[in-house]
């Protein structure tokens, strides 16, 4: 599959190096199979996205299986409503592909897929490319997906954000969006570490326009951690911005922290009548 051209919008095509459009705009492919579409003067910062050390707890975090109820979960969910093969589907804001690769093997299994892992951490690609091998990562913005009209047949967006007119434009009519937020409760008892007053998320669904809510399920369990995978689960979130010292410190003394997880999967279906534009 080519990709689109984030400063024209015109096919890319692959070449000896990477991918070139008409206009001779050049994208070089790194020596971990990833190609990097976000230019310069689309970035918001000069290393947009997740550091080196972030991306390292949480890969050792999610290696630890404290997320292995929800990445089957979304497997599930995913596997269920789309044909055997071929489909094609792209991970929004993918990390190091913890998701990307799972729903990568259970697809795998039904038929021809062809999965596609997106973000604006050019670290998390690097780490996820060479790692997974049956994932085609990009390092893009959400914002501007470098893709055409119609490609995928689902596209997931786990916590990423994406506007719902970007998505209609590049998921097939019928095709599915799977997103994965917080539930009211999640890691409520972090929240509790750093505000006086704790306030429950707010669960109330997006407006998706162009699509329908055709499904959701609420999943949550408790996690008992030591002190190396709380400080981890909290440097995830955004929760670690507000974090004073006291709070780290409280995390690396406790051997054993037990947090709620709570996470809501809604799956949303795209309107035939959708307009894409």
């Amino acid at each position: 599959m080519s990709y689109q051209c984030p400063l024209c919008h015109q096919l890319l095509l692959p070449d000896a190096s990477g991918w070139r459009c008409e206009n001779r705009h050049q994208f070089d492919r790194a020596k971990e199979g990833y190609v990097n579409l976000l230019p310069v003067q689309h970035k918001r910062s000069k290393q947009p996205g997740d550091s080196a050390e972030m991306m390292q707890a949480r890969r050792e975090f999610l290696d630890a299986g404290h997320y292995h109820p929800l990445q089957q979960k979304v497997c599930d969910m995913i596997a269920r409503v789309l044909p055997e093969g071929p489909v094609r589907v792209l991970d929004i804001g993918c990390g190091e592909g913890y998701y990307t690769h799972a729903v990568a093997l259970r697809l795998a299994a039904q038929g021809e897929a062809d999965i596609h892992g997106l973000d604006v951490s050019r670290v998390a690609v690097r780490i996820g490319a060479k790692r997974y091998r049956d994932v085609s990562f990009c390092v893009a913005s959400s914002h501007r997906l470098p893709f055409a009209e119609g490609t995928f047949d689902a596209v997931l967006r786990i916590y990423a954000p994406c506007k719902a007119q970007e998505l209609a434009r590049v998921v097939k009519e019928q095709g599915y969006v799977l997103t994965v937020t917080p539930g009211p409760r999640h890691l409520i008892q972090f929240k509790a570490l750093i505000y006086q007053d704790v306030r429950l998320h707010d669960d109330t669904p997006e407006q998706m326009e162009g699509f329908e809510l055709v499904e959701q399920h609420s999943l949550n369990y408790p996690m008992r951690l030591n002190s190396e995978e709380s400080a981890a689960l909290l440097q995830m979130t955004p929760l670690a911005w507000r974090a004073r010292p006291e709070v780290w410190g409280v995390l690396a003394t406790t051997p054993e922290f037990e947090c709620e997880t709570d996470f809501t999967l809604r799956l949303w279906q795209r309107n035939s009548h959708s307009a894409v534009v």
